[in-house]
Formats: structure tokens, C-alpha cells, sequence
């Protein structure tokens, strides 16, 4: 691999810096790192297809992303990544919701969401609780949950 710990790109958005690691031609994963971490630009033109549709996506301008994806995952992980992609920008389903959906339940959803290598790409965001936010990257409160709250609102809707 190519680049800083590994990473194609990384790049500065309103949730601080994301570091984008390529598989070939496809996305495997999207990493949050601190908002000082040092920028780099893409290594390659499939990254840079990538970075210049997550910049468009945080100034607002596009709901949903053409890029190829290459998350490592068992395959109920993938099945339930697949779903996750068809709900729309500005939407959101529960947990229990997407379950029946899968014919699952809602806890092993939560541990697909929690095992996401690709957010915001893979929009695990737009998922939540019955009441309320439910949980973001294995975690109920603090920075993950800020981030959840920040793209749901980027995305338009209200939340606590």
C-alpha cells in the first residue's frame, strides 16, 4: 500500500480528517482520525474519484455515492451493508425496522453496523433506535455519536 499508514488519501471534512484506504479500484475502508491529522492527497485517479465525491457529498451537493466498494465482511455483514445502501439520503429506518427487513434481529444489525469499514459510504448513520439515536460505531455517546447526529443533519433531518 501506498501512502500514509496505508491510506490512498486523506482528507479534511467538517468530522475532521478521513483517511481512505483502496482495495485495487474500490474503497475498503474510511477511517476517522484527528482533525490535525496531516493531509495527502490521492494517490490515484480511482481515489481521487472517491475524494471528489466525498467533498461534494460534505458541501452538500450529493446524496448518494457512485464509487466502487470493497468492505471485507461475513457474508450477512455484506447483506446487511447492501441494505443500508438502499436507504435514501434524508432517511432513516430502525433497527428493528431494517431486521424484519433481513429477516434478522435488530441486535445482530447493530453488530454489522458496528463492524461498518466503509461510513458515511456505507451509511450506517441511517440507522437508529427506536427512540431515539440508538448507537454509532459501538458507542452511545460522545465523539461517534456527534458524528452520527452531524450527518443526519447534513443529510436534513431533525435529531436531538
Amino acid at each position: 500500500m501506498s501512502g500514509s499508514a496505508g491510506y490512498q488519501a486523506i482528507i479534511a471534512t467538517p468530522l475532521g480528517c478521513i483517511g481512505i484506504r483502496m482495495s485495487d479500484k474500490a474503497v475498503s475502508a474510511l477511517d476517522y482520525l484527528p482533525a490535525d491529522t496531516a493531509e495527502q492527497p490521492p494517490v490515484d485517479a480511482a481515489t481521487e474519484a472517491v475524494v471528489a465525491q466525498l467533498i461534494t457529498y460534505f458541501h452538500g451537493a450529493l446524496a448518494s455515492f457512485n464509487v466502487p466498494l470493497a468492505p471485507a465482511g461475513t457474508a450477512f455483514q455484506q447483506r446487511v451493508w447492501e441494505g443500508l445502501k438502499a436507504i435514501p439520503a434524508g432517511s432513516v429506518l430502525s433497527y428493528g425496522e431494517l431486521a424484519r427487513q433481513l429477516g434478522t434481529g435488530p441486535r445482530a444489525i447493530g453488530g454489522a453496523c458496528r463492524s461498518n469499514p466503509i461510513p458515511v459510504l456505507i451509511p450506517c448513520h441511517r440507522v437508529v433506535g427506536r427512540q431515539g439515536l440508538g448507537g454509532y460505531a459501538g458507542e452511545v455517546a460522545g465523539d461517534s455519536l456527534a458524528i452520527k447526529r452531524w450527518l443526519l443533519r447534513h443529510e436534513g433531518l431533525a435529531v436531538e
